[in-house]
């Protein structure tokens, strides 16, 4: 007992200033052109091509990698950007081993697929390296103002979609920075040299769009302000909400939002200056859980678990990025769920977790077996939840706690659209929120215009 509850070693500084570049360099190093033309001649270029109907936001793949493998990188990021505005960030996060690559007709033949995630970045990092140049114009202005509550993959594809029909654009985002989790929530090394607030000025630079930072729903505006002021609103507002860990002990120092201390991460000038205990515990099973563990290790932590419920199979991150959290070092445990948290004066030192099991009713039961971790923090990457405190008044109906909209992704609100995690089957993924902002244009368009006809 006496070695589990030892002082707490949380420190900044672990590692040298070399390490720190080292560890947080890109983590898939962009492909040469000479590569991406190997690549692309991997490629059959199917018809109906089961890669693309993978893809969310229907990237008509096979098209892009035809143009790279005739040296037109420039044609391939605008059929890329015809569909994904942020193709680029996309091609970076998006999980394309569990979407797009899983799908790929290779895989039958010699069980590796083309890369196509590194096909993706390499069109449309080349298109980018021109900060001036702009795939699409702005339609002619259609008089029609559209607010926005969030500049996230979602608020951003909505916007840009909006602009390019015409309309007057304004984003409302609460923190200081535009770009939602791709700014503060995705792991620093698959998102270097400050992509992602490159990428927001690439598409804002299409014009008619204007986003004011610092600005909260709920603390600056209302939804009914929104409503009065401008002829529609999209609501692509992310979950701000915690979900907590409902053991003793959780209120410890040391006890940690995984989210928080990303964003943390994402923002230092100093990676340095970062505390980070020398043992690490993370509970949760999903990508946030795998980016902190990794991080957590890249900063200098000498022994990072992960403890999860079930078991690996039923993780939410895929089979690849878990094998990232294991070659960087850290321990993935399965059938552990948290029970009690240790500490002194104030401070975790342990965490006690109750092995699990499948009930007879198919649910998960906790069984009488603890194991006890010596824990200097504890992250909870446990999902995060709807805050619904900010749609104050008239709001959209809700469902599960999340905002119930069609597939055009239309509220209960005739006026408001959502998308992207606030929204009912929201899936945490970029590429998915990016979708969801083009819906909910075409649908805003649509009533806009049908308003405008009416008139």
């Amino acid at each position: 007992m006496a070695d589990v509850l030892a002082g707490a070693d949380i420190r900044g500084a672990r590692l040298t200033a070399d390490d720190y570049l080292e560890n947080f360099d890109d983590l898939h190093p962009p492909l040469g052109a000479r590569e991406a033309r190997v690549e692309a001649d991997r490629c059959y270029y199917c018809y109906d091509a089961p890669c693309t109907i993978a893809c969310p936001t229907s990237i008509d793949i096979p098209g892009f990698i035809r143009q790279i493998s005739t040296g037109n990188e420039i044609g391939a990021a605008k059929t890329i950007f015809a569909e994904n505005i942020l193709g680029g960030m996309c091609a970076r996060v998006c999980p394309t081993e569990t979407l797009c690559e899983e799908a790929c007709v290779r895989n039958l033949s010699e069980d590796r697929p083309v890369q196509i995630g590194l096909l993706q970045r390499h069109a449309t990092d080349t298109y980018l390296d021109d900060p001036q140049r702009h795939p699409f114009t702005r339609g002619a202005p259609t008089g029609r103002r559209v607010a926005v509550v969030g500049a996230g993959p979602a608020g951003l594809s909505c916007a840009h979609a909006l602009a390019r029909l015409g309309h007057e654009v304004t984003i409302f985002e609460a923190r200081e920075k535009p770009g939602g989790l791709s700014e503060y929530g995705i792991a620093a090394y698959k998102t270097t040299n400050d992509f992602a607030q490159r990428e927001v000025s690439f598409v804002t630079s299409i014009g008619g769009i204007e986003i004011r930072c610092g600005k909260a729903l709920g603390r600056d505006m209302t939804l009914a302000g929104l409503r009065a002021d401008f002829d529609a609103v999209f609501l692509g507002m992310g979950l701000a909400g915690v979900n907590a860990l409902k053991a003793e002990g959780e209120e410890l120092s040391g006890v940690l939002d995984a989210v928080d201390y990303i964003a943390g991460l994402r923002q230092a000038e100093d990676l340095a200056s970062l505390p980070i205990g020398r043992r690490v515990v993370v509970i949760g099973g999903g990508m946030t859980a795998i980016d902190i563990a990794v991080q957590a290790r890249r900063l200098g932590a000498e022994e990072v678990t992960i403890a999860y419920r079930r078991d690996r199979d039923a993780m939410k991150a895929s089979p690849y990025e878990q094998e990232v959290a294991l070659t960087n070092g850290v321990v993935i445990r399965e059938w552990l769920q948290p029970v009690r948290l240790l500490g002194a004066d104030g401070q975790v030192q342990a965490i006690e977790l109750a092995r699990t099991c499948v009930g007879a009713d198919g649910g998960l039961v906790a069984t009488d077996e603890i194991l006890r971790l010596p824990a200097d923090q504890v992250f909870k990457a446990i999902g995060q939840g709807f805050v619904a405190d900010p749609l104050e008044g008239t709001v959209p109906e809700l469902e599960g706690g999340r905002i119930r909209v069609d597939e055009t992704r239309r509220t209960s609100l005739d006026d408001v659209w959502a998308g992207g995690d606030c929204i009912v089957g929201g899936e945490d993924l970029t590429v998915a929120a990016v979708e969801d902002g083009k819906r909910a244009a075409r649908s805003i368009h649509e009533r806009l215009s049908a308003v405008s006809a009416a008139a």
